[in-house]
């Protein structure tokens, strides 16, 4: 443990460059398999997108800042820092819901889990199908030893938001 918790503190001085690469890396690797290999995100899944993309524009901030390309306090680049932490915990947390709904743990928004009423005629049973959404958020279109896509981004959010806010406690002290 002590190892980890080392090479941990080896990257706090880099902790809004680490913030920034890793959230790059997930969101490219989430257009690879969109556009290279044919995943199509569905809603949940595009939320999931939208803290990382924050988390590269707080980051890319900071980073500016800390190069003296823009004018920025210590205390406010901090302020970013904590802010991408903010940013991926939400984003651990929308990935622990997404994984929930996959794995039926709970039910998923009706925009993204189609229900057919099949207690009314042919027609509005074939209406219902026809406008439900071809994208389903509670079926794992992959996975992986048994997790699914939403579940790695769980993992990996988490860990970023831990240490985001680990390095933010850490820097804020010097």
């Amino acid at each position: 443990m002590n190892f980890i918790m080392s090479k941990l503190e080896s990257l706090i001085p880099n902790a809004l460059l680490v913030i920034f690469l890793l959230s790059v890396a997930v969101l490219g690797t989430a257009y690879i398999f969109q556009y290279g290999f044919g995943y199509a995100p569905c809603e949940l899944c595009y939320y999931q997108r939208y803290p990382y993309m924050g988390a590269i524009a707080v980051s890319a901030i900071g980073l500016l800042a800390q190069k003296g390309v823009i004018n920025l306090d210590k205390s406010f680049v901090l302020i970013l820092l904590l802010l991408c932490g903010v940013l991926l915990t939400v984003d651990a947390g929308i990935a622990a819901y997404h994984t929930g709904v996959e794995y039926k743990w709970w039910q998923g928004p009706t925009s993204c889990t189609p229900t057919i009423d099949f207690s009314g005629s042919n027609e509005d049973r074939l209406a219902q199908l026809f406008s439900a959404p071809i994208i389903r958020c509670d079926a794992a279109p992959w996975s992986l030893f048994g997790i699914s896509m939403a579940g790695y981004n769980f993992f990996i959010a988490s860990f970023m938001a831990f240490f985001a806010i680990f390095s933010w406690s850490k820097l804020r002290k010097e």
